[in-house]
């Protein structure tokens, strides 16, 4: 059976798509099989986008509320974020960043005023962090080196040798009206004074090297709006401003 099977098959006749004879061309172009498949596959995938569009339309909250609704406009069929009209000109913002720069600096140099009087006041006697001055004495012989006493030499007492502030003489804390007028509670005020004094000294010595700072990234922005080529060479850190290396224009 298996072979007249195979014996009529090859008997058969393959049924192909008919061409478009020529008595016919006045009609047009015959749409052929994958032309419709063509033609129904984009037609269903749009009924599919339109569907998909029509719920997510039915979904939505009438109510809901975007930015975009407002700050953006329709251009060849492509919604495009409307562009912000331009408060100041490129002259104008240079103009601010110098005022800026002068206030920045003004401060600076009134914070370095403030420091250099509290120096002065203070002369940064116990300030931590101080590296030690040395005072060196001469003598005239090796016996007198080894039997030196500071505080003999000092002519105060021992305690007192340490202090490189406040340092009476003997003659001074004999005076007894003078050990009267020193109070211990007076002496803790001046010594709580002196520690305020020192803190606000740091504070504003921090406050200077920040204004500097600040000084220099308002300067390295003002620059920036220049149209000359520039490198950027490092970031900007919270210590220091951005480094860039600009293109060297001759000028005339």
């Amino acid at each position: 059976m298996s072979s007249f099977r195979k014996a009529l098959k090859s008997k058969q006749r393959d049924h192909k798509e008919r061409s478009q004879p020529g008595a016919r061309k006045h009609l047009g172009l015959l749409e052929k099989k994958k032309d419709y498949k063509l033609r129904a596959d984009d037609y269903h995938s749009k009924q599919k986008t339109l569907n998909a569009l029509r719920r997510k339309a039915m979904d939505k909250n009438p109510d809901e509320f975007h930015f975009k609704m407002i700050n953006s406009q329709l251009k060849d069929g492509v919604h495009v974020i409307k562009q912000k009209e331009e408060e100041m000109t490129e002259e104008q913002k240079k103009v601010m960043r110098t005022q800026d720069i002068r206030y920045v600096e003004m401060k600076r140099v009134a914070e370095a005023k403030k420091i250099e009087r509290l120096k002065s006041e203070l002369h940064l006697l116990d300030a931590n962090g101080k590296i030690q001055n040395k005072h060196t004495f001469f003598v005239d012989t090796r016996k007198e080196v080894e039997d030196f006493d500071l505080a003999r030499h000092l002519n105060t007492v021992p305690e007192l040798v340490d202090r490189a502030y406040n340092r009476p003489t003997l003659d001074t804390l004999m005076n007894k009206s003078i050990l009267g007028a020193v109070a211990p509670k007076t002496v803790k005020r001046l010594a709580k004074q002196r520690r305020l004094r020192y803190e606000e000294l740091s504070q504003r010595i921090d406050r200077e090297k920040k204004m500097f700072v600040i000084t220099q990234k308002i300067q390295t922005r003002k620059d920036l709006q220049d149209k000359n080529k520039k490198v950027k060479v490092r970031n900007e850190t919270p210590t220091a401003p951005a480094v860039y290396k600009f293109e060297a224009k001759r000028k005339r």
